[in-house]
Protein backbone atom coordinates (compact mmCIF):
# COMPACT_ATOMS: atom_id res chain seq x y z
CA UNK A 1 0.00 0.00 0.00
CA UNK A 2 1.80 3.36 -0.83
CA UNK A 3 2.32 5.52 1.70
CA UNK A 4 0.09 9.25 2.21
CA UNK A 5 1.29 12.44 1.70
CA UNK A 6 -0.89 15.44 2.82
CA UNK A 7 -0.43 18.81 0.95
CA UNK A 8 -1.26 22.06 2.91
CA UNK A 9 -0.73 25.11 0.66
CA UNK A 10 -3.00 27.89 0.26
CA UNK A 11 -2.13 28.30 -3.47
CA UNK A 12 -4.11 25.92 -5.72
CA UNK A 13 -1.47 25.60 -8.47
CA UNK A 14 1.12 24.81 -5.83
CA UNK A 15 -1.43 21.92 -4.50
CA UNK A 16 -2.51 20.81 -8.02
CA UNK A 17 1.35 20.16 -8.96
CA UNK A 18 2.89 18.94 -6.00
CA UNK A 19 -0.42 16.33 -5.88
CA UNK A 20 0.24 15.40 -9.49
CA UNK A 21 4.17 15.15 -8.77
CA UNK A 22 3.78 12.99 -5.81
CA UNK A 23 0.84 10.64 -7.22
CA UNK A 24 2.07 10.48 -10.99
CA UNK A 25 6.08 10.14 -9.98
CA UNK A 26 6.42 9.57 -6.54
CA UNK A 27 3.27 6.40 -6.52
CA UNK A 28 2.21 8.00 -3.27
CA UNK A 29 -1.54 9.03 -2.11
CA UNK A 30 -1.90 12.83 -1.93
CA UNK A 31 -4.13 15.09 0.23
CA UNK A 32 -4.86 18.18 -0.14
CA UNK A 33 -5.91 21.23 2.47
CA UNK A 34 -6.36 24.55 1.30
CA UNK A 35 -5.34 26.38 4.73
CA UNK A 36 -4.11 25.30 7.76
CA UNK A 37 -7.42 24.85 9.91
CA UNK A 38 -8.22 22.38 7.24
CA UNK A 39 -5.12 20.54 7.17
CA UNK A 40 -5.12 20.15 11.18
CA UNK A 41 -8.31 18.25 10.85
CA UNK A 42 -6.97 16.15 7.61
CA UNK A 43 -4.29 15.50 9.46
CA UNK A 44 -6.20 14.28 12.43
CA UNK A 45 -8.84 12.38 10.32
CA UNK A 46 -6.57 10.33 7.87
CA UNK A 47 -3.49 10.51 9.80
CA UNK A 48 -0.92 10.82 6.44
CA UNK A 49 3.03 9.06 6.75
CA UNK A 50 3.54 12.64 5.97
CA UNK A 51 2.90 16.21 5.49
CA UNK A 52 3.95 18.43 3.01
CA UNK A 53 3.10 22.22 4.83
CA UNK A 54 3.46 25.87 3.37
CA UNK A 55 5.08 28.12 5.46
CA UNK A 56 3.51 31.59 4.51
CA UNK A 57 -0.46 31.17 4.72
CA UNK A 58 -3.75 33.93 5.60
CA UNK A 59 -4.65 33.10 9.17
CA UNK A 60 -3.38 30.14 10.07
CA UNK A 61 -0.02 30.01 9.24
CA UNK A 62 2.26 27.45 8.83
CA UNK A 63 4.63 27.82 11.80
CA UNK A 64 1.35 28.14 14.07
CA UNK A 65 0.15 24.75 11.69
CA UNK A 66 3.61 23.07 12.63
CA UNK A 67 3.44 24.18 16.26
CA UNK A 68 -0.47 22.37 16.31
CA UNK A 69 0.36 19.39 14.52
CA UNK A 70 3.42 18.35 17.62
CA UNK A 71 1.32 19.16 20.05
CA UNK A 72 -1.35 17.12 19.32
CA UNK A 73 -0.53 13.46 20.46
CA UNK A 74 -2.44 12.35 17.59
CA UNK A 75 -0.22 14.22 14.32
CA UNK A 76 2.89 14.78 16.92
CA UNK A 77 4.66 12.14 15.07
CA UNK A 78 3.39 12.73 11.98
CA UNK A 79 7.15 14.10 9.62
CA UNK A 80 6.70 17.67 8.43
CA UNK A 81 8.37 19.19 5.48
CA UNK A 82 8.21 23.21 4.92
CA UNK A 83 7.67 24.38 1.78
CA UNK A 84 8.66 27.70 1.31
CA UNK A 85 9.30 30.46 -1.42
CA UNK A 86 11.46 32.05 0.96
CA UNK A 87 15.07 31.35 0.12
CA UNK A 88 16.66 32.72 3.29
CA UNK A 89 14.02 30.53 5.55
CA UNK A 90 15.65 30.19 8.86
CA UNK A 91 16.01 25.92 7.83
CA UNK A 92 17.52 25.48 11.49
CA UNK A 93 14.73 27.11 13.86
CA UNK A 94 12.32 25.46 11.57
CA UNK A 95 13.80 22.16 11.79
CA UNK A 96 14.08 23.15 16.02
CA UNK A 97 10.85 23.59 15.77
CA UNK A 98 9.61 20.10 14.44
CA UNK A 99 10.08 20.49 10.81
CA UNK A 100 11.60 16.91 9.32
CA UNK A 101 13.28 19.73 6.71
CA UNK A 102 12.70 22.92 4.21
CA UNK A 103 11.97 22.47 0.25
CA UNK A 104 12.04 25.77 -1.26
CA UNK A 105 9.56 26.94 -4.04
CA UNK A 106 9.89 26.54 -7.20
CA UNK A 107 10.43 22.88 -6.54
CA UNK A 108 10.81 20.83 -9.78
CA UNK A 109 7.86 18.24 -10.02
CA UNK A 110 10.16 15.68 -11.40
CA UNK A 111 12.16 15.90 -8.36
CA UNK A 112 10.05 15.93 -5.69
CA UNK A 113 9.39 13.03 -4.84
CA UNK A 114 12.63 12.29 -4.32
CA UNK A 115 13.79 15.07 -2.21
CA UNK A 116 10.69 14.46 0.34
CA UNK A 117 11.97 10.41 0.30
CA UNK A 118 15.91 11.61 0.93
CA UNK A 119 14.44 14.24 3.58
CA UNK A 120 11.91 11.52 5.35
CA UNK A 121 14.86 8.75 5.02
CA UNK A 122 12.47 7.01 2.51
CA UNK A 123 13.74 4.96 -0.47
CA UNK A 124 12.11 4.65 -3.78
CA UNK A 125 8.22 4.08 -3.79
CA UNK A 126 8.66 5.77 0.07
CA UNK A 127 10.21 2.00 1.59
CA UNK A 128 12.04 2.63 5.05
CA UNK A 129 15.60 3.23 4.11
CA UNK A 130 16.61 2.01 7.63
CA UNK A 131 15.16 -1.43 8.46
CA UNK A 132 15.02 -0.93 12.16
CA UNK A 133 12.95 2.55 11.98
CA UNK A 134 10.53 0.22 9.77
CA UNK A 135 10.58 -2.92 12.87
CA UNK A 136 9.78 -0.34 15.48
CA UNK A 137 6.54 0.82 14.02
Amino acid sequence: MPRTFLVIDDDRDIRQVAKTSLELVGGFQVLVADSGQRGLTSAREAKPDAIILDLMMPDLDGRKTLALLKQAPETAAIPVIILTAKVQADRQNLIGQGAAGVLVKPFDPMQLPDQVCEILGWGPSGKDNDRSDAAEE
